[in-house]
């Protein structure tokens, strides 16, 4: 079996609030979208900023957050690369390309302070960050 790798970490701001539907075994989906930029120099000196837009796709995300994916907010998210295909009602074939949520942390600081879990949970804990320098004396850095 051959080793492979598909995970994506984003970090943005919601473009607009996130919609649920269920399939008929009740599953939920959830779809949002989120803005990442990049800022750089051009040619001439000056900074640009990229916006680049993702759409995001949660299955069974908690009640938490189907209350608090709303525009604006700012969220780090990992997740999985999947691409689709589709015929549109003019029959052409159309290609999506989404990212699958498989960790979804609020980083605003009203959002942050509630507490995180990951998609796959309904169980909401407090942010958890290790910053310790313990025994990193061995370190080459």
């Amino acid at each position: 079996m051959a080793f492979s790798l598909n995970k994506i970490m984003l970090i943005g701001n919601l473009g607009k609030d996130a919609e649920t539907r269920f399939t008929t075994n009740n599953l939920s989906i959830t779809t949002f979208s989120l803005a990442t930029t990049r800022s750089f120099k051009d040619k001439e000196g000056s900074w640009q900023n990229e916006t680049t837009w993702h759409n995001l796709v949660g299955y069974n995300l908690s009640d938490y957050y189907k209350d608090n994916l709303k525009k604006g907010k700012k969220f780090y998210i990992e997740g999985r690369i999947s691409k689709r295909d589709y015929i549109d009602k003019e029959d052409i074939k159309r290609y999506v390309t989404d990212t699958i949520v498989e960790k979804l942390i609020p980083l605003d600081s009203t959002a942050a302070s509630s507490g995180n879990t990951d998609s796959s949970s309904d169980k909401v804990s407090e942010p958890q960050v290790d910053i310790s320098k313990e025994d990193n004396d061995d370190l080459p850095f």
